[in-house]
């Protein structure tokens, strides 16, 4: 049909109208609130790149928790770190981490938190890197999976609910899923970071988790931006080996690649919205420029409009709040 028998603005003029037929929803039970918790401080610190966000330590990480949670937001994902780091990233692993005394801390406190932790050794080496280095510099991947799978396996021991890989290592989920399972947790789900790309998005993130690589970068392991179809062997394998959530990071850059993931695979799919994409907001939203809430509500829009079941977002609090409001 051509104009004027077609008119899609008589869908749209009437404000009541729109409610009724929209087909993307938004609600704080989408939202997964990352919070860092750190080793040896007292008080909660702000994280100067990342305006609104605090270093937690142990002993207060349940208040975010617990103000988040009135608002309606009930699952957190927890960044540690420690005070010390290495070569081996020792404290990833250790059953007494800053990440499991924080798990047992809001456990205490929150009973109620639904409580992922990030799996990575990037923020436990001296090196800054996802996995152990050969003499050469390079990753040595396989010898990194095991002591993936062993701070998988701290973190569940101390109560995660589910556990959350991002190194980018071949085989971790399979490595994990086995460790797990050996050691009686068949019934905790992994949540894989499986196209994570090699972004400038990460920046204000590494100054926060203080896990920028002290040589090179993390092209070699975190997926090429350029490089599309590299996303679909990924998926595949993380679900052969184990994985039951599927994530793209970063976010709203990154669409079609939780477009694909949607169209190819059952399974959840997350998609997080990182430190990049919110200082930006935060930034624009101080100059005046943008309005804060109408871009951040737009952009998580886009990725559950884009297929996106879970999103991790910084804002999640806010959002949450936000729509409340709109409700009433």
């Amino acid at each position: 049909m051509s104009f004027p028998v077609h008119r899609p603005r008589r869908l749209r003029i009437d404000s009541r109208l729109r409610g009724m037929i929209r087909d993307v929803s938004l609600s704080p039970a989408n939202l997964i609130y990352p919070l860092f918790v750190v080793d040896q401080i007292a008080e909660p610190h702000e994280i100067s790149a990342m305006p609104g966000q605090k270093h937690w330590p142990v002993a207060l990480v349940h208040e975010p928790v617990a103000e988040a949670m009135r608002k309606g937001v009930i699952a957190f994902i927890l960044f540690g770190v420690p005070s010390a780091k290495d070569a081996h990233g020792s404290q990833a692993y250790d059953a007494d981490s800053v990440v499991c005394r924080a798990l047992r801390h809001i456990r205490q406190h929150c009973p109620q938190a639904y409580l992922i932790t990030d799996v990575c050794l990037c923020a436990y080496t001296d090196h800054g890197h996802c996995g152990m280095l050969k003499d050469d510099g390079s990753i040595d991947n396989d010898s990194s999976i095991d002591l993936i799978a062993r701070m998988a396996l701290a973190h569940a021991q101390a109560g995660a609910d589910m556990v959350a890989p991002s190194d980018m290592m071949d085989g971790r989920i399979g490595a994990i899923r086995n460790l797990l399972d050996t050691n009686g947790l068949v019934d905790l789900p992994i949540m894989s970071y499986s196209a994570k790309y090699a972004s400038a998005f990460y920046g204000p993130f590494r100054e926060a988790a203080g896990s920028a690589p002290g040589k090179g970068d993390r092209s070699g392991y975190q997926m090429d931006f350029r490089f599309a179809r590299d996303a679909m062997v990924e998926f595949e394998l993380d679900l052969e080996e184990g994985a039951d959530i599927l994530m793209v990071k970063p976010g709203l850059a990154y669409l079609d690649m939780v477009k694909l993931a949607r169209d190819n695979f059952p399974c959840p799919i997350a998609v997080y919205q990182v430190s990049g994409e919110y200082s930006m907001i935060k930034a624009a939203a101080e100059k005046g420029w943008v309005n804060e809430r109408a871009v951040a509500l737009e952009s998580l829009y886009a990725m559950r409009r884009a297929g996106a079941d879970l999103i991790l977002t910084y804002f999640a609090p806010q959002v949450a709040e936000w729509l409340q409001e709109a409700k009433s």
